[in-house]
C-alpha cells in the first residue's frame, strides 16, 4: 500500500471534526493578530514596530470582546467537543478581555519612554559604554540614539505577541470540553506569562529570578495536572467532561482513582489562582515581574483558571461533590487566613497586594463552594470585580517612582496623597474596595460570595471570611493613614506623568468600582443569566 493510499485511509478513518467558526472568533481573533504580532517583529523596521503592535493589539482584543457580546445567547460545543461555549464561558471570556485592553494600556505605556528622566540617564549611561562594547553595540540596529534605547531596555515591542498569546490560552481555557484541550490552553497561556515575568528593564535580577521561580514551579503543577489527565482517562476512557461526569455517575462506589486524578487536577488548577498551599510563587513573581504584567497575570490569569476550576467541578465530576467539597472548605479556609496574615507583615506594596491576592482567592473560593447555580454566579461577579480594580490599583502602583524606578517601599509612599490628592483619593478607593467597603464593588462581590455560601450551608466558612475581612481592611486602612495622615519625605518619590492610556485605565477601574458598588444589579443579572452550563 502506497504512502498517499495510507494517508486517505487514515483520512477517511478520522474526519476532521466540525468546526463553529462563529463560537470560536474571539479566539480566532486574538491568535490571528499574535501571530501577526511576531510577523511584525521580523519585518516592519524598528522605528515603526510600536505603533504598529499598539494598533494591533488594541484592535484584536476590542473585536474579540464584540465577538463575545454577539455570541450572547449562543451556545454549544465545536472541534468534537473540545470547546464549549456557554453562559460561563462568555462571560469569563468578556471579562478577561475588558481586564486584557486595560492591562494593555499599561504595557503600552511602558514599551515607551514613560520615565523620560529615568530612561535617558540609562540611555546615557549605556552610551557612554558603547565604546567598551563596541562589536555588542554595533550589532544593534539603527541610529546611536536608538541603540542607545534599545541597549537601555527601552524597546520590549515583544511583550505585545506574548500578551495576546497569552489572552488567547486565557480564552481557551475556561472554555475547554476535554481535559487535553484545557492542558493546552494552561500552557499556551503560562509560557508567555513566564517571558514576559522576565522583561523588567530595571531590577532586571529580580524579574528574571521571578521568571525562573514562576517556570519552574509552573512546570511542576504542570506535571501534576497532566497526571491527573492520565488517571482520568484511564478511569472513564475518556477525557471529555460531559464523558467523565457519565463514567462517574455510573461508577458509584468505585470512585478512588477518579478522585486521585481530580486531585492531581486541582493541584495544577490551585497553583494557577494561588492557593494555599500552592501559594508561595505569589509575592515572588509579584514583586519580581513588570508591574503592568503584574497587573494583567493577577486579573486575567485569576479569571481563566477560576472558570477553568467550575468547568471541571461542576461538569466533570460534579457526583464526587461530597468528597471535593470539604478539601475546598479547607482549602478556602487556609488561602484567606494565610494571605491575610502575610499581607499584615509586608512593607513591600507589590508584596502585600499579592498576599492580598491570595486573601482574595480564598474569599472567591467561597463561592464555588457553595455548588449552586447563586455560587457560580456569585464567583462571575466576583473576578470580574477584582480583575478590574486589581489593574485599576497597580496601575497607580507604575506612577509612584524613584530615581532607579517605582518606589516599592511602603514608607516611601508616606504623604503621597496629600502631595496629589486626586491620585491618592483614586488609590484609596481601590484599596477600599479590595477591603470590601460598602458602596464599592468589591463589597457588592463579597456579600454575593458570603450570600451563596450561606445558602449553601457553608456559613462557619463565611464567619471565618468576615473575620479575615476585618484582618484585611487593617493593612490596606493601614497605606490609606500613611497616604494621607504622614508628612511627606524630604526625598518623595515623584508622580510619573500619566499618558492618555494609563490615565484611561485607571479612570475606567474607578468608575467601574463606584458603579457597581452603588447600581450592581445589572452585571448581577448578566451573571446569573449567565449561569447556564452547555
Amino acid at each position: 500500500m502506497s504512502a498517499s493510499t495510507g494517508v486517505t485511509l487514515l483520512a477517511e478513518a478520522l474526519p476532521a471534526p466540525p468546526i463553529d467558526y462563529g463560537l470560536l472568533a474571539p479566539v480566532l481573533i486574538v491568535f490571528a493578530a499574535a501571530v501577526a504580532g511576531v510577523l511584525v517583529e521580523a519585518f516592519v523596521p524598528a522605528s515603526g514596530r510600536y505603533r504598529t503592535h499598539v494598533v494591533l493589539a488594541f484592535a484584536a482584543l476590542v473585536a474579540a470582546f464584540v465577538a463575545v457580546v454577539a455570541l450572547a445567547g449562543r451556545s454549544g460545543t465545536t472541534l468534537s467537543g473540545a470547546v464549549v461555549i456557554d453562559g460561563p464561558a462568555l462571560f469569563l471570556q468578556g471579562s478577561i478581555l475588558i481586564v486584557a485592553v486595560l492591562s494593555l494600556a499599561l504595557v503600552a505605556e511602558r514599551s515607551i519612554d514613560r520615565d523620560r528622566a529615568g530612561v535617558g540617564a540609562a540611555a546615557a549611561t549605556v552610551g557612554a559604554r558603547l565604546d567598551a562594547f563596541a562589536p555588542q553595540a554595533s550589532a544593534i540596529p539603527g541610529t546611536a540614539a536608538e541603540r542607545e534605547a534599545t541597549a537601555a531596555g527601552v524597546s520590549r515591542t515583544e511583550v505585545f505577541p506574548l500578551m495576546l498569546f497569552a489572552v488567547g490560552g486565557m480564552l481557551v481555557f475556561p472554555a475547554s470540553g476535554d481535559l487535553l484541550t484545557m492542558f493546552v490552553a494552561l500552557e499556551v497561556l503560562s509560557l508567555p506569562l513566564y517571558l514576559l515575568c522576565g522583561l523588567a528593564r530595571r531590577r532586571r535580577l529580580l524579574s528574571q529570578e521571578s521568571a525562573l521561580k514562576y517556570f519552574l514551579l509552573g512546570a511542576f503543577s504542570s506535571a501534576f495536572f497532566l497526571y491527573g489527565v492520565a488517571l482520568l482517562y484511564g478511569y472513564a476512557g475518556t477525557v471529555g467532561l460531559a464523558g467523565i461526569a457519565r463514567a462517574v455517575g455510573e461508577d458509584a462506589g468505585e470512585e478512588t482513582i477518579a478522585l486521585l486524578g481530580t486531585g492531581l487536577l486541582a493541584v495544577g488548577l490551585l497553583f494557577k489562582i494561588g492557593a494555599v498551599p500552592f501559594h508561595s510563587w505569589t509575592p515572588d513573581v509579584y514583586q519580581g515581574a513588570p508591574t503592568p504584567v503584574t497587573a494583567f497575570m493577577a486579573a486575567a490569569t485569576k479569571i481563566a483558571a477560576f472558570g477553568a476550576l467550575l468547568r471541571v467541578l461542576y461538569v466533570a465530576v460534579p457526583g464526587l461533590a461530597d468528597q471535593w467539597r470539604p478539601i475546598l472548605w479547607a482549602v478556602a479556609i487556609a488561602t484567606m487566613i494565610v494571605g491575610a496574615v502575610l499581607a499584615v507583615t509586608q512593607h513591600d506594596i507589590k508584596r502585600m497586594l499579592a498576599c492580598s491576592a491570595i486573601s482574595h482567592t480564598g474569599f472567591v473560593l467561597t463561592g464555588v463552594v457553595a455548588g449552586t447555580p447563586a455560587g457560580v454566579s456569585s464567583t462571575l461577579f466576583y473576578l470580574l470585580v477584582y480583575g478590574i480594580g486589581t489593574v485599576g490599583v497597580f496601575a497607580v502602583v507604575t506612577l509612584v517612582r524613584d530615581p532607579d524606578g517605582e518606589a516599592w517601599e511602603l514608607s516611601r509612599w508616606a504623604g503621597m496623597g496629600r502631595r496629589s490628592p486626586l491620585l491618592g483619593g483614586i488609590f484609596a478607593l481601590f484599596l477600599l474596595s479590595l477591603a470590601g467597603i460598602p458602596l464599592t464593588s468589591g463589597f457588592i462581590a463579597k456579600f454575593a460570595v458570603f450570600g451563596a455560601a450561606v445558602g449553601a450551608g457553608a456559613a462557619p466558612l463565611v464567619i471565618v471570611g468576615v473575620l479575615v475581612s476585618a484582618v484585611a481592611a487593617y493593612f490596606y486602612v493601614r497605606v490609606i493613614v500613611l497616604l494621607f495622615f504622614s508628612e511627606p519625605l524630604p526625598d518623595a518619590p515623584r508622580l510619573a506623568t500619566s499618558t492618555l492610556a494609563t490615565s484611561a485605565a485607571i479612570a475606567f477601574a474607578a468608575v467601574t468600582t463606584v458603579l457597581l458598588g452603588i447600581l450592581p444589579q445589572p452585571v448581577l443579572d448578566l451573571a446569573e443569566r449567565a449561569v447556564f452550563v452547555y
